[in-house]
């Protein structure tokens, strides 16, 4: 099999960009930074602000968002990927020769990759997208899904967050502007993102490949990554029909970034919210460190707090040190597509790692008022797709085109005229309403549904 090659896996060419776009002074700001500058500043990346991390609407300002947990992502990513890049470069001097690749190209591409990570993440988190999947395997939804295809149902029975990213980094509205492309970042920076570079069809539960456990993009989005993979020179996983490609090497560290920071922050969430013990959870973080046995540390700690936040950063540091060694010893088997594991799953300390994912799962995931908003969340969720895909396949009905006239334009197409296929317009109805806050979820389904009023002025 051939190997994907690093000089062609770094395009700087933008994703729809005819023409080359109007900077071209890379001194100043390069263009995988002008990538994550570009998802700063959208309008999905901001929602992330309200959108459940660990604790659902959390009432404690210290607890983790969407938002603050993409951000800590991305600075785990960009170490990860400058660490990998100055080897790389090393190895490989032509690259910084004739194709100016830099070290801190890498690191920015998956800084920004890892900022856009969770951008497509319905309302109430994981839990969001599982109750987007229930309605579509409702009976409740079947008529408005007759004349779909296998890969299209797919799509929207198992939704999934990775795949609505994908399209809101890639998808221009017509509604909107004639402008396609989307954000219109680097091809690098979309294939970087696209941890599972497949279609939803054909769908392999319990595969033992890293890769192949979720889908990256929907029906309407596979051409554009089968494109995004020709001009890179991904490397095609099946010789049979559909899109189904290896995974961008800088992928595997988008990953990492994520492991890292959810299972660490989200474990230092829990301690501090009084979840799990603190006593127990400075053990678990100090045996992550791997220290000799009664090791006396030179900082005192008044607070167990900082003491926790303290060892939480050093771990963070180690991890990214190990799983950066990993992806190295690694990268030929990489380019070569014989590597497709979870590089957090490959370190020295994954017993602790383990511990504290399970302990994670008992203590903050399932704790009762997670379970409850999450619980509260399908019906909010089930009952807004079913209210506005009413009102988009029946529109004759009175009580419907008053909430016709409660969705933005961009979800109805040119003109509101509802001329698309019945795919593109349920695929707009659940990107209107994924695209939620966790609040603004809740107070839209309490309006429509008449549990209370809007104030008036």
């Amino acid at each position: 099999m051939a190997a994907m090659q690093w000089e062609k896996l770094f395009s700087k060419k933008r994703f729809e960009a005819q023409t080359k776009e109007h900077e071209t002074d890379e001194s100043v700001r390069g263009e995988f930074q002008r990538d994550y500058d570009r998802i700063v500043f959208s309008s999905a990346f901001r929602r992330l602000q309200n959108k459940t991390q660990v604790m659902p609407m959390p009432e404690s300002d210290f607890v983790h968002t969407r938002l603050t947990h993409s951000l800590e992502a991305s600075c785990v990513g960009r170490s990860l990927g400058r660490i990998v890049g100055k080897s790389i470069v090393e190895k490989y001097p032509e690259l910084s020769g004739s194709k100016k690749i830099l070290d801190s190209d890498f690191g920015d591409a998956v800084a920004a990759a890892c900022l856009a990570h969770d951008i497509g993440n319905p309302p109430f988190g994981h839990s969001g997208e599982d109750a987007i999947s229930a309605y579509f395997q409702s009976s409740e939804a079947a008529p408005f899904m007759r004349s779909l295809s296998e890969g299209q149902k797919a799509d929207l029975q198992r939704f999934e967050g990775n795949a609505a990213g994908f399209r809101i980094l890639t998808h221009t509205y017509p509604a909107q502007c004639d402008m396609a492309g989307g954000l219109r970042l680097t091809y690098t920076t979309l294939a970087t993102f696209t941890k599972y570079p497949k279609e939803s069809v054909p769908h392999f539960p319990g595969s033992r490949f890293c890769s192949e456990k979720k889908y990256g993009f929907f029906q309407s989005e596979k051409e554009r990554f089968n494109n995004i993979a020709a001009e890179l020179g991904l490397l095609r996983k099946s010789s049979e029909s559909g899109v189904f490609f290896h995974r961008h090497p800088l992928a595997f560290l988008v990953e990492a970034a994520d492991d890292i920071c959810y299972r660490i922050v989200d474990f230092e969430d829990g301690c501090k919210l009084g979840l799990i013990p603190a006593t127990e959870g400075k053990a678990l973080l100090k045996e992550l460190l791997e220290e000799p046995p009664g090791k006396v540390s030179r900082i005192h700690f008044s607070d167990w707090r900082e003491e926790i936040g303290f060892l939480r950063a050093r771990i963070i540091g180690k991890l990214i040190a190990e799983a950066a060694e990993v992806f190295l010893l690694e990268e030929e088997a990489i380019l070569g597509g014989r590597f497709d594991k979870a590089l957090i799953g490959e370190l020295s300390c994954k017993p602790a790692l383990d511990e504290i994912k399970k302990l994670s799962i008992q203590k903050i995931y399932k704790n009762r008022p997670v379970l409850e908003i999450e619980a509260a969340g399908f019906e909010v969720l089930g009952g807004l797709l079913d209210a506005f895909l009413k009102a988009v396949f029946y529109p004759q009905e009175k009580r419907h085109q008053k909430l016709l006239d409660l969705i933005p334009d961009q979800f109805l197409g040119l003109n509101r005229e509802l001329s698309s296929s019945d795919y593109e317009k349920i695929l707009n109805i659940t990107d209107f309403i994924s695209g939620l806050t966790d609040q603004a979820a809740i107070t839209l389904y309490r309006k429509i549904k008449g549990i209370s009023l809007p104030k008036m002025y």
